[in-house]
């Protein structure tokens, strides 16, 4: 990593980049001036470090290890209390609290969170500063004869949805270590060790992918480890707990630890449990090696704390709604979460894109690779959850037809202004708050995009080898090596293309970049399997499910609406019929065709219209004002599916055919 040094006015500023030259430059400005050096200079990706807040070397943690107790006792205030011991010598130290979290690829550590911080050595407390332009940075002078400081502070969980993502319920709570620890600035993240431990309600049960060094009581002691690695390592406790072990007798061990909002959740039926053991089975048929020495789903059922779906190395945070496994029949559409966090053990976790391997938690992530890491992961998430059986083939066609039918009709932003990939940017951009025109705005499509891309990929690829060759050769050849290692092994573009070209030799990288970064369609993936999207009256068994699952009317493909419970306007399709009428989010139906609103009269009404000159007229509250709007749309309502193209062969059955 390059330097570039930066003489302020005030301080120094240190821009660290992968592309940029070493000098030093003056400049009389605030810290932006890096950025505008960055831009005249070429760099790609840059961080920016005032000198009082140490960049990361690539150099031990000398002065000790951190210790890291937390009391997660206290469940009618859902707040963690940290107590923490931070080694150090005498002079100047920095703190940081982690800001870039991986997974949600954004600088979303949750300061606002964050409280009562006091600092002590030797029995006295110490003065402490955060910093004037870091807010994640926290400076404080260590006394002489003192080796070391005391940390304590609280993480102030949410107390509601509106807040944040609950963590924490009286059955159950996740703890993820990044909330509820500091480290010291100046030092790669797996460059300083951690000494970890958890107090937990009484005679609860917890999952980890952490090693359990003792436990005392209702404390626990895990063995140390890199501060890297624990924050990739979070908890998940309950009052009401399972085990299940998904691979028997295998030397590599992989568990479903699962916590419930009562017992009753966690019933597993015999035919439930092969079709997740066979997940496990079809990745490793697929992949050839795993980058675990154990692996562990934390799977929180719960109507009370947020659901989830977040990847680690060794692990990953899954939470879905109670009846996962009870309403078995109900809940399929949820299924490929497992698959999807599963998946990024190998994809996102041990091969990440390069600008995404940052050596720190408070250095700037880049996400221009995303489309590898979260695309082909959500392609690989249904299509192993058909391989595995938590989807059957039919579910399968339902689910690619919904994702294809957006990037076929429902991204008119994607059509005309933005590019996929452009969407990588959004994590920042977005940090997934609520958009007010969601299609329009074309938010973190590098998911789904992503997906009809490698779909695509995968119908080339049997084009170009006369279906000798597929993305499984790619997954195999790029995720499917080094078995048993659990570090990082970075990759760019290049290595991306390289990978295909050594499997099938064509210009790839132009072949990429179109689908990146035109304005085209994203269906060919589909006419390259054999299969064409077509739009009919009824709805997908997908359709239904989702409706019932979000509690909304999805006429897109119509009206161009999407609607909420009690009438509230979710979406409204950019330039669609309800759009050039007036509709807007925000507002809420409160009737249609002069009878009070619910879904069922709204689609009665698109019907009814198609053979009728009248438009459909809907009565909408607009803050405090009403008003009818008249909607003149007569094209009947419209649901993506599949059709059979029998002029060309069935690839996407094979695609998704058990191995």
């Amino acid at each position: 990593m390059q330097v570039a040094s930066i003489e302020g006015s005030r301080r120094v500023y240190t821009l660290s980049t992968a592309a940029c030259r070493t000098r030093r430059y003056p400049l009389k400005r605030h810290p932006l001036a890096a950025a505008i050096l960055a831009t005249v200079l070429g760099c790609t990706a840059f961080a920016v470090y005032a000198d009082d807040v140490p960049a990361p070397q690539n150099v031990p943690y000398s002065a000790g290890t951190l210790k890291i107790d937390v009391d997660a006792t206290d469940l009618a205030h859902r707040v963690f209390r940290v107590h923490e011991v931070v080694p150090a010598a005498p002079g100047p130290l920095t703190l940081l609290y982690p800001q870039w979290i991986p997974g949600n690829h954004s600088p979303t550590g949750p300061i606002d969170k964050f409280a009562g911080l006091v600092v002590k050595a030797n029995g006295q407390t110490l003065p402490w500063k955060r910093d004037e332009y870091n807010v994640y940075a926290f400076h404080v002078d260590v006394p002489q004869g003192a080796n070391a400081v005391e940390v304590e502070f609280q993480y102030l969980s949410p107390q509601d949805t509106r807040q944040g993502r609950v963590v924490m319920t009286p059955e159950m709570l996740n703890l993820q270590w990044n909330t509820v620890s500091l480290y010291p600035a100046g030092y790669y993240a797996r460059q300083i060790q951690a000494d970890p431990s958890v107090k937990l309600p009484a005679g609860w049960q917890f999952g980890s992918a952490l090693d359990v060094a003792s436990q005392d009581g209702d404390t626990v002691h895990f063995k140390p480890i890199n501060y890297d690695d624990l924050v990739d390592s979070p908890i998940y406790a309950g009052k009401y707990f399972k085990r299940v072990d998904l691979d028997p007798g295998a030397s590599t061990p992989v568990h479903m630890d699962i916590v419930a909002d009562d017992p009753k959740f966690l019933e597993i039926t015999p035919e439930q449990l092969k079709i997740h053991r066979a997940l496990i089975q079809q990745m490793y048929k697929l992949y050839g090696a795993h980058h675990y020495n154990h692996y562990d789903f934390l799977f929180s059922l719960s109507d009370k704390m947020s659901g989830n779906g977040l990847e680690h190395h060794r692990s990953s945070e899954d939470g879905t709604p109670t009846g996962y496994f009870t309403e078995w029949d109900k809940s399929w559409i949820m299924r490929d979460l497992l698959s999807h966090e599963f998946n990024h053990s190998w994809d996102g976790k041990y091969r990440r894109g390069a600008d995404l391997a940052t050596p720190s938690f408070n250095v700037p992530m880049g996400d221009s690779l995303l489309w590898v890491y979260e695309g082909q992961t959500q392609f690989w998430g249904q299509v192993m959850a058909a391989r595995s059986g938590l989807w059957n083939g039919d579910q399968y066609h339902e689910m690619i037809a919904a994702v294809a039918a957006s990037y076929d009709k429902g991204r008119p932003g994607l059509a005309s202004w933005r590019n996929v990939q452009d969407t990588t940017n959004d994590p920042t951009i977005a940090q997934r708050r609520p958009l007010p025109y969601r299609n329009y705005q074309a938010s973190e499509d590098y998911y789904s995009a992503g997906e009809m891309i490698w779909l695509d990929v995968d119908g080339k690829l049997r084009e170009l080898t006369g279906n000798k060759k597929s993305i499984d050769d790619f997954g195999k050849a790029f995720f499917g090596v080094n078995p048993g290692a659990w570090d990082v092994d970075t990759y760019t573009f290049e290595d991306v293309v390289k990978t295909l070209n050594d499997i099938a030799p064509y210009d790839w990288a132009s072949y990429l970049r179109k689908r990146l970064d035109g304005h085209g369609g994203l269906t060919g993936g589909l006419e390259a399997h054999g299969w064409k999207l077509v739009y009919n009256d009824k709805p997908s068994d997908a359709i239904k499910a989702a409706e019932a699952f979000r509690h909304t009317a999805d006429l897109t493909y119509s009206l161009g609406v999407s609607v909420g419970k009690e009438g509230a306007i979710s979406d409204v399709l950019w330039d669609g019929p309800a759009f050039n009428a007036g509709i807007s989010p925000g507002m809420t139906i409160v009737a249609v065709d002069g009878r009070s609103y619910d879904p069922d009269a709204l689609k009665s009404a698109v019907t009814a219209a198609k053979d009728s000159s009248q438009p459909i007229e809907l009565l909408v509250k607009n803050f405090d004002e009403y008003k009818t709007v008249r909607i003149d749309y007569h094209g009947g309502l419209k649901y993506p599916h599949l059709e059979r193209d029998t002029s060309k062969p069935d690839t996407l059955t094979q695609l998704i055919k058990a191995r």
